[in-house]
């Protein structure tokens, strides 16, 4: 039974495997690290998916710098204040008095007699 070239190579690579493999320490294993490596190398990378041109940078667009509006100027006269001519009246006021308790209303509260109406300035 003749084996065909496909399965005598994948037989021929997972040999080559189990006799390469080793521990899979992290730190190669016991204080010392092999140096050993065994692949394939073609000279380019043959995990990315497309060739990508050079980059350049993207350009920079001149933005004018924004307008710049001023409020105009408005003068204005100060205020004028002008004193009024007229004086309102003065309402007359009175006290009451009551000649039976002889005071004078708040303190004194209710009077028998009646209240009588006196100027507040007095007589002069």
């Amino acid at each position: 039974m003749r084996l065909s070239k496909k399965w005598s190579f994948a037989l021929l690579a997972l040999a080559a495997g189990l006799l390469t493999a080793g521990p899979a320490s992290a730190w190669g294993g016991h204080g010392h690290r092999s140096h050993v490596f065994v692949g394939f190398n073609f000279g380019f990378p043959a995990y990315y998916p497309a060739y990508y041109p050079a980059y350049y940078p993207a350009p920079y667009y001149y933005y004018p710098p924004a307008p710049v509006y001023y409020s105009p100027v408005i003068v204005q006269s100060p205020p004028v204040y002008t004193e009024r001519q007229d004086v309102a009246p003065q309402t007359q006021s009175y006290w009451y008095y009551c000649s039976a308790a002889k005071g004078y209303y708040p303190y004194v509260k209710d009077c028998p007699g009646g209240w009588q109406k006196v100027s507040p300035t007095p007589p002069g």
